[in-house]
């Protein structure tokens, strides 16, 4: 025990070492990196562009001066805060919604015996091949029928959960070994407590890879809110940011202004997370 404990620190600091080897593909990534880099750029100097300089063709990438005028008037001609903020509840909602019933369902299909498993989750797998669209009609009549239409629950029902997100935690959930869950039960806890104490805080790798998914997914859900939501005070940020563009004029600074503001907490929420998605898609990933 005391030789495997004096190794713990050389094998945690291995990978460490592996990080900050520099690499030929540095060559490749790099540029690659860049590339996808320059819409956002863009994104960003138009938004500080004046608006002379946004209806040119083309427009030109430097603006001649720096304006901060698209984000006052973002700020003070719109509900920008409102809708940042009902996308806020409905992204943590499908968030939290996604971490429980997905790990749930996840965790049954990957270790629980029962009648039809197999084919219960290929059903529930199966039902990603189905095209979005096909699907709005009834689920418009469904709502409709509960009295959810033109509400904020229109918009975060959806994202309660999802086949991927229960294929993705049980993939997650069979890559684990099951000797820690039968331990466990030696120990004496019970299926909740082994799921609750040992397998759900050895998935946070995979829920953190979850919640970036869902996160992306339902704050930037714009098809389904544009149908079932017409009420201005539960936009979402982009369903306001939809209505910047007009058949005959588009404020290009307040839109692009409107899209930097959209985008950022998606890129913190990543900077944030990104260790975790990273561990699941290369450790475990989908195995099984």
């Amino acid at each position: 025990m005391t030789d495997t404990l004096a190794a713990a620190p050389s094998i945690r600091t291995a990978p460490a070492r592996r990080r900050r080897r520099f690499s030929g593909w540095h060559f490749v990534l790099a540029p690659i990196a860049l590339l996808f880099l320059i819409p956002f750029l863009q994104m960003f100097l138009a938004a500080l562009s004046p608006a002379a300089d946004l209806v040119k063709f083309p427009p030109p990438f430097i603006p001649s001066r720096l304006t901060l005028d698209g984000f006052i008037s973002l700020f003070t001609k719109t509900d920008v805060l409102r809708w940042l903020a009902n996308s806020t509840i409905v992204s943590v909602i499908a968030i939290v919604g996604h971490m429980v019933l997905c790990s749930l369902a996840g965790y049954g299909f990957a270790r629980l015996k029962f009648a039809g498993r197999t084919l219960g989750f290929f059903m529930i797998v199966a039902t990603i091949m189905i095209p979005t669209q096909l699907l709005m009609i009834p689920t418009y009549i469904m709502f409709s029928t509960v009295g959810i239409i033109d509400t904020l629950a229109a918009a975060f029902v959806p994202w309660l959960a999802s086949a991927f997100g229960i294929f993705l935690m049980r993939q997650f959930f069979l890559s684990l070994p099951a000797e820690l869950e039968e331990a466990a039960a030696l120990d004496g806890c019970n299926r909740w407590q082994i799921f609750f104490r040992v397998v759900l805080p050895l998935a946070r790798p995979a829920l953190a890879t979850l919640a970036i998914f869902t996160l992306l997914s339902s704050w930037n859900d714009l098809i389904w809110p544009l149908i079932a939501i017409n009420d201005d005070s539960v936009f979402t940020v982009q369903l306001g940011i939809a209505n910047f563009q007009g058949s005959r004029r588009t404020d290009w600074s307040l839109l692009m202004a409107g899209n930097v503001v959209a985008t950022l907490p998606l890129i913190l929420f990543f900077l944030f997370a990104q260790k975790q998605f990273l561990a699941t898609m290369t450790m475990s990933g989908m195995k099984g």
